[in-house]
Order: C-alpha cells, then sequence, then structure tokens
C-alpha cells in the first residue's frame, strides 16, 4: 500500500528505511523523500514508525532526562553513556 503517493513511497518501503535506522519522519524524507512535497503522508509516517525500538530515540531521551535536585539544593546531571 503506498504511503506517499508523491512520490511512489510504499509502506514496505518506509519500514525498511525505519529497519535501517531512520526513526522520524524527516529521516524517513532524507531516505527517500516521503513527506517532503504536500506533506499528507507525514502522519501515516509517523504511525507506521511508532514508538517502538530506535537506539537514536533512546540515546535523545537520555539526553532530555532533567536533572535531578537533591534536599541540599545541590544538582546532578544524569551520567553521560
Amino acid at each position: 500500500m503506498y504511503v506517499c503517493s508523491c512520490f511512489g513511497i510504499t509502506e514496505a518501503q518506509v519500514k525498511k528505511h525505519a529497519d535501517a535506522g531512520a526513526c522520524t519522519p524527516r529521516q524517513i524524507a532524507s531516505a527517500c523523500k516521503a513527506g517532503t512535497d504536500c506533506g499528507g503522508c507525514v502522519r501515516r509516517i509517523q504511525a507506521l514508525l511508532g514508538r517502538g525500538d530506535c537506539p537514536r530515540r533512546e540515546l535523545l531521551d537520555q539526553r532530555r532526562e532533567p536533572a535531578a535536585v537533591s534536599a541540599l539544593g545541590d544538582v546532578h546531571l544524569p551520567e553521560a553513556a
């Protein structure tokens, strides 16, 4: 089934790019142009990507964790991996 009719990109192609490491609609667009013309397929691409395992997303989530503040007011930053 086609996801992007502007560029003829199928669900299978989006999933292939996702398996290769594309974790966001922008990364899919970089890989195959899907979502860069009319934009009507971006929500479908988001749905196909879901919230599944993505090594890049896990790294981003780790960077976004807020710093913990102790009762003494000291700020403790999460340790870098």
